[in-house]
């Protein structure tokens, strides 16, 4: 990893800012900012514009090959790239594109004069790089020679033996890879999903569906998602499975780009993950798991609209398509239209009734959409895919115990959390979401407490848990109790209305009213059209205890109604 570290940093600082004058500055200046904020199409264009008044200025040149790469143009960018290079200038994100250009064209022997001269990605890629290249050669000594390089260096055992087992099974030599796989049985070969689907490939040539078939039960055990379930069932029928993983040096070299961006996930910036997932994806256009990964990567980078045409690039009759459709119905709702998120997960929800996480999902964005009767129907489908015992399912009973609250169900709310908590005893959400409900109900309010503050021994950092606490203490009426905790959720959370609002109660019911007067005044600023806005407009003009005997008087007058 730290080699990786010092690739994305050599990226990361790239050329020194150009001199531009005249008409050039604002189109740089404009597919600058474009590449600030992601919005890599955008940066494209105005590269171009600037490119076309200054056609060999280098940082333009170079912002516009990352660019391009990130918006999934990769095959474009290696005109700038050997443009750069016929002027002599040495950049990482320009040797990335005209390695995949010459992978791409088959040029092996440029390949390697580029890699032994210095000119290639870096040094993991680089060496597994030169193995691929040997294979494409036909030389399988010196590719396995390469790979042998590659494993002997500090931290890149892991990628080098995975490839090497790909490579062996890519010529047919099914006994060789499962020989590595048995080696780092239970090691860093199988902790990824790709390499245990590999390994799975390589015993069923080998003919040893049994095996196979353990492997993926000891793997993934019984909740299978349409893929795993299409892979047991050919097992348990004898079929042999097809060698899917690498047909192809091409294919091979994919794998390597796919092998860097997964492993820099949690590694590097979002930013730089997305060009080598977009390389692989470049490579190889059905890497299925590049493409789920460059849509996580843009949504995570704010750019829902390019996540989603990432995911409708795998095919529907593929194994994997629901889970496409999962991340572009999240990508929908994060663009702002729910209705079209909305409609993708009806369908999905039709289409897959037997996978949990499909009819969770729809749960979930009726619940965000307020539809929460819509969603205890979502959550009730998913429920009932789980065993009783199941204790993953804790989440959907609080997410479904949530929608019941909110629908005025309070005993099928109650049991769902309890339910929640027997299975997650300590899952701080449930206990501060339970016992602030219990608050606002006045009911057990010790037994709020007690959940609330071990809430927010497990979460001191939030806001929302921390004024939790201050609330149920004040309701209690332990208001000088509450008030440290209130200034401290305020603090968290400077312009939450709730909070500011929940203080300036406290406040006043501590006697400090003005400073009451301050924290209404100040929720109103946080958020003027808040559903209890007018609320504290009246707070502000009579005080806490004049409202709230306002509300009692309405609710007797209710109680006396409804009584005829």
């Amino acid at each position: 990893m730290r080699l990786l570290q010092v690739s994305a940093l050599a990226l990361a600082t790239m050329l020194p800012l150009p001199s531009l004058a005249g008409d050039l500055v604002g189109s740089y200046l404009a597919a600058r900012q474009a590449s600030v904020t992601n919005d890599y199409d955008a940066s494209v264009r105005y590269y171009k514009r600037a490119l076309s008044s200054s056609p060999h200025e280098p940082r333009i040149l170079e912002g516009l090959i990352q660019a391009q790469i990130a918006a999934g143009a990769a095959d474009a960018a290696s005109v700038p790239a050997e443009r750069l290079e016929k002027m002599g200038v040495s950049s990482q994100i320009a040797q990335m594109a005209l390695v995949v250009d010459d992978v791409e064209k088959g040029n092996y022997d440029a390949l390697q004069a580029r890699i032994e001269g210095g000119q290639g990605v870096g040094p993991l890629v680089d060496g597994l790089l030169a193995a691929w290249i040997h294979l494409g050669k036909g030389n399988m000594s010196e590719a396995l020679a390469e790979f042998d390089k590659v494993s002997a260096q500090e931290g890149l055992e892991r990628f080098a033996r995975y490839h090497k087992a790909l490579a062996l099974a890519y010529v047919g030599d099914f006994q060789g890879a499962e020989s590595i796989y048995a080696a780092q049985s239970d090691g860093p070969l199988e902790m990824t999903r790709r390499g245990a689907l590999a390994r799975i490939e390589v015993l069923s040539q080998l003919d040893r569906d049994k095996d196979a078939l353990s492997l993926l039960n000891r793997l993934f055990g019984s909740d299978l998602n349409p893929e795993l379930q299409f892979l047991k069932a050919a097992l348990e029928a004898n079929q042999t499975l097809p060698y899917t993983h690498v047909t192809s040096v091409r294919d091979g070299v994919a794998e390597i780009f796919y092998s860097v961006a997964a492993a820099l996930q949690s590694e590097a910036s979002y930013e730089y993950t997305l060009l080598y997932a977009r390389l692989a994806e470049s490579l190889r256009p059905d890497h299925i798991d590049s493409l789920l990964l460059t849509g996580d990567l843009l949504e995570k980078l704010d750019r829902p609209e390019l996540a989603t045409v990432a995911y409708r690039k795998v095919p529907r009759d593929n194994p994997s398509f629901y889970q496409a459709e999962l991340g572009r119905a999240e990508a929908l709702r994060k663009a702002g239209r729910p209705d079209a998120a909305r409609e993708v997960l009806e369908q999905l929800s039709a289409d897959y009734p037997t996978i949990p996480d499909v009819q969770a999902s729809l749960g979930d964005l009726q619940r965000q959409s307020g539809n929460h009767r819509e969603a205890v129907v979502a959550y009730d489908k998913a429920l009932a895919l789980f065993a009783d015992d199941d204790p993953s399912q804790w989440f959907l009973l609080y997410a479904r115990g949530m929608s019941e609250e909110r629908l005025g169900n309070w005993y099928a709310a109650k049991v769902d959390f309890l339910k929640a908590l027997k299975f997650n005893p300590d899952q701080p959400n449930v206990l501060n979401y339970f016992g602030y409900s219990l608050v606002e109900k006045n009911e057990r309010m010790e037994q709020a407490l007690n959940m609330i503050q071990r809430a927010a021994e497990l979460r001191p950092e939030s806001g929302y848990i921390i004024d939790s606490l201050g609330w149920v203490l004040h309701r209690m009426g332990r208001n000088d109790e509450a008030v440290p905790y209130m200034e401290h959720a305020a603090e968290l959370m400077p312009v939450d209305a709730v909070v500011n609002d929940h203080l300036g109660d406290v406040y006043w019911a501590a006697g400090r009213q003005l400073e009451a007067q301050f924290q209404w005044t100040r929720a109103l600023s946080c958020d003027p059209e808040d559903k209890d806005a007018d609320r504290i407009r009246r707070k502000l003009k009579v005080g806490l205890d004049a409202v709230v005997a306002e509300e009692a008087t309405k609710e007797l007058q209710q109680l006396a109604r409804d009584d005829g």
